[in-house]
């Protein structure tokens, strides 16, 4: 299951997006917003995130016009991995090398085929086990331990 989220200035690419990766096979659990009214970003990256971070959704996808907002909400809640990503290659290694479980995007600054792609990248990569890369993402853990409660 994949959470996806969005604000205001992404709610149509949410909508696109959610239903190109249905068509791929992909369940999606969709956490709003759902119109293209003014909305505040961390309302939806909030729900999107906890229902990663508890196991609900396997990974997340949260869009709003830079897909930065979103990336800094999602990444303070503990064990979220969010990676703010604008091109496929980003994607797959943060995926590959970070074991990144959320992926933000930006409507206003990115293509809606490139978003796709993007999309397809992260969801479609594994994280590679590499004893350094899994050396790098305790690290993360170990930060994590000693900075949230």
């Amino acid at each position: 299951m994949i959470a996806i989220a969005c604000d205001a200035a992404a709610f149509d690419l949410k909508n696109t997006i959610a239903f190109l990766l249905k068509g791929k096979g992909y369940a999606i659990k969709d956490f709003g917003t759902f119109s293209d009214e003014s909305c505040d970003y961390p309302d939806f990256a909030i729900m999107a995130a906890a229902a990663v971070q508890s196991g609900e959704c396997d990974k997340g996808i949260l869009l709003c016009g830079t897909g930065i907002g979103m990336s800094m909400v999602a990444n303070k809640f503990k064990g979220i991995r969010c990676a703010h990503c604008t091109d496929v290659f980003s994607a797959k290694a943060t995926r590959e090398h970070n074991d990144a479980n959320i992926l933000a995007v930006g409507a206003r600054i990115t293509s809606e085929k490139d978003i796709f792609d993007i999309c397809l990248a992260f969801l479609s990569t594994e994280f590679s086990g590499e004893e350094r890369h899994k050396r790098r993402v305790d690290k993360i853990k170990e930060i994590e331990h000693k900075n949230f409660v």
